[in-house]
């Protein structure tokens, strides 16, 4: 791996004790089984949607767990800051803070869609310490700490096991990912996004928390995504690097902060970015 990736590099982020960590882990986890229970028992009945601002949309579910999940972190960690997408940020300038997308993929949440889950992480002095994704109707869940691996459990193959990125290092064979092709075609890097996926052996359009969770399972190299939000890259991110790939945003800068994302295994990060960065053919 490069100096800006891989599992030493990776643990050398850590910002407090790893018992620490791992309470602040195990309290992510159990967060989630109670978010899980709200969503599964939401589909499963009549949701009640409302359009906001931005022309996103968001459920009675949404706000449910949102609430809940704050109301916990209030009462273990009374000092601790929350950024959550429903309601908002309290103490910004905490040196510990929560981000919380309460369910990342409203809309196929609200289709019936099964990729939709619950994001949670924590960072400490803005360097992100641990994360969960947890998806209740693919049944599977992913989190990480720094220092402790990236790990999933569920799904398909059922028991808990290690996260690794895959070891591809040339484009042609590598599987790319991304969220709205729409979105990406109007962003900055429209013209090297196109070229992208012309050179690479496939190409598919899985976006949300779901194409991060691939790249982090060495099921595909590369995802691209744009519009984001804090709360929806900073469980994603830390899971993807401690599965040994890279998060940064189209330019190679390493932040959640610029509504652009791309992870990729690590190995091929400087090529993509490069490859993003291409002018359109004058010709």
């Amino acid at each position: 791996m490069s100096a800006t990736s891989g599992s030493d590099w990776s643990a050398g982020l850590r910002r407090g004790d790893p018992a620490e960590l791992e309470a602040w882990l195990a309290f992510a986890l159990d967060c989630c089984d109670l978010a899980d229970a709200i969503a599964l028992d939401a589909i499963r009945s009549e949701l009640t949607i409302e359009a906001k601002a931005d022309g996103t949309f968001v459920t009675d579910a949404d706000r449910g767990i949102e609430r809940a999940i704050r109301s916990r972190i209030a009462d273990r960690f009374p000092d601790h800051g929350i950024v959550g997408e429903e309601y908002g940020t309290d103490a910004d300038l905490a040196s510990v803070r929560w981000y919380l997308d309460p369910i990342d993929g409203t809309h196929n949440f609200m289709r019936g869609i099964p990729i939709f889950g619950t994001l949670l992480a924590v960072e400490r002095d803005g360097e992100l310490q641990a994360g969960v994704v947890s998806a209740p109707a693919l049944g599977q869940r992913w989190w990480a700490r720094r220092g402790g691996g990236a790990w999933t459990a569920g799904g398909a193959r059922g028991a808990r096991r290690p996260l690794a990125v895959s070891t591809q290092t040339e484009l042609a064979p590598s599987q790319v990912l991304y969220g709205s092709i729409n979105d990406l075609r109007e962003s900055r890097i429209a013209a090297g996004f196109d070229a992208l996926l012309r050179g690479v052996w496939r190409e598919r359009g899985l976006g949300d928390f779901w194409g991060y969770m691939l790249v982090a399972d060495g099921a595909a190299e590369v995802m691209v995504e744009q519009g984001l939000q804090t709360w929806d890259l900073a469980a994603p991110a830390i899971i993807v690097e401690e599965a040994g790939g890279r998060v940064t945003d189209f330019g190679g800068v390493r932040t959640i902060g610029h509504r652009e994302a791309l992870a990729t295994n690590g190995l091929l990060h400087d090529a993509v970015v490069a490859g993003l960065a291409a002018s359109p053919d004058p010709g």
